[in-house]
This record gives C-alpha cells, structure tokens and sequence, in this order.
C-alpha cells in the first residue's frame, strides 16, 4: 500500500518568534506544493515524522516549540548549502 504524500510549508521571517506554516497539503496539492518549490529553487527537507506532526496544525500559526529543535537543525543545514 502506497503512502499518500504529504508537505508542508515553512517561513521564518527575521525578528519573527518561531517558523510558522504557510501551507499544508496531501496527495495533488502536495505534490504540487513540491514541485513549486523544486522549481524555484526553495530548499525541500523529507521528514516524514515531522510532516505527520505539522500537517494537523492549523495555516498561520506557529509551529508547536515542541518541533523547535528538529526545525533548528534542518534551518542550519539548509543555510549551510545555501
């Protein structure tokens, strides 16, 4: 069985508290959430178990502290490629 694919997306505005989603999706919209980003060169992370988490958390807010220092390593290494 085939898992349905799922993204979800980040900002980090300087002077902001946290990271906060600016969109969710699955299945199509996923895809295309992704293909979005591949095409103009916005960094995409797979990590599943993180995904699961902030996909059932609501557009526009903050991502959950609990989440804060997974984000922080994945925020590092996409500034260290960059």
């Amino acid at each position: 069985m085939q898992k349905i694919k799922k993204a979800v997306s980040l900002k980090y505005p300087e002077g902001a508290p946290a990271p906060f989603i600016t969109a969710s999706a699955k299945g199509v919209l996923a895809e295309k959430i992704l293909d979005t980003a591949r095409q103009n060169d916005i960094p995409v992370i797979e990590n599943t178990e993180l995904t699961d988490f902030l996909s059932v958390q609501e557009i526009g807010t903050c991502v959950p502290e609990s989440t804060w220092s997974v984000l922080a390593k994945i925020f590092a290494f996409v500034m260290q490629e960059a």
